[in-house]
């Protein structure tokens, strides 16, 4: 019996159209106040990437204490791909390797931070806002490129942010995690406000443009040389 009971609220076989016509449905769950355990202990990174031509789905989660971010538990999935890569769809891509990993964890993190946009979004509903709705955890999307809005140029210091703006409406920040580097694309998904995302992102930062919960489940989800982590058919 899986862990958490709205994963099952719709089905994966869906058409481009059918999809977003679930996030505009879906979107509306979203809660963007901080509603999680204090103080954190926990936070984790969520990634996927593919392989076999993209036929594969590699899902891998890091979960790091807090704020000392030091490896707790990490855990791989790979599992055919059902969807396909549509800008804006991504969830519909990924998630179902990303819950069968979730499922694997012994303890859940306090905070998922996700590769991928929360409310930054065209129907604010990237994966790390679909993500938090099916499982009700706290989420962030940590996008590292653009996908929609318009912003004002990020100063190059540590710590800036600008706020992304899109038809009139706040949906997220554009941070400079380090000098010199590209900013990145910060966003609430669900049950966190915008201001703490920026601030656990940067907090979660060291020496890296990514914070580490994203560069090492990163790492992991694209390591050609580990094959291991549980094979779903």
């Amino acid at each position: 019996m899986s862990r958490f009971p709205n994963s099952q609220v719709h089905r994966w076989d869906l058409t481009p159209e059918q999809a977003i016509d679930l996030q505009l449905q879906l979107r509306d769950q979203v809660r963007l106040v901080d509603d999680f355990a204090q103080p954190l202990q926990t936070v984790a990174g969520v990634d996927a990437a593919f392989e076999d031509d993209g036929a594969t789905t590699r899902a891998a989660i890091v979960t790091l204490s807090f704020p000392a971010l030091q490896p707790i538990e990490k855990t791989l999935v790979r599992r055919p791909t059902t969807f396909p890569y549509i800008p804006g769809l991504l969830s519909f891509r990924e998630i179902p390797a990303v819950l069968a990993a979730l499922e694997q964890l012994q303890q859940l993190p306090d905070v998922l931070l996700c590769d991928g946009m929360g409310v930054m979004h065209p129907r604010r509903f990237g994966i790390a806002a679909h993500l938090g709705v099916l499982t009700d955890l706290p989420t962030i999307g940590v996008g590292k490129s653009y996908l929609c809005g318009t912003h004002e140029p990020v100063p190059d210091q540590q710590g800036a942010w600008v706020p992304m703006f899109d038809v009139g409406e706040q949906i997220g920040a554009v941070v400079r995690t380090r000098v010199g580097t590209k900013p990145l694309y910060i966003s609430p998904g669900h049950r966190v406000s915008l201001a703490t995302a920026v601030d656990l992102v940067l907090r979660c930062t060291t020496k890296y443009r990514l914070p580490e919960t994203t560069r090492q489940a990163d790492q992991l989800s694209k390591d050609k040389a580990n094959n291991g982590g549980l094979q779903l058919p």
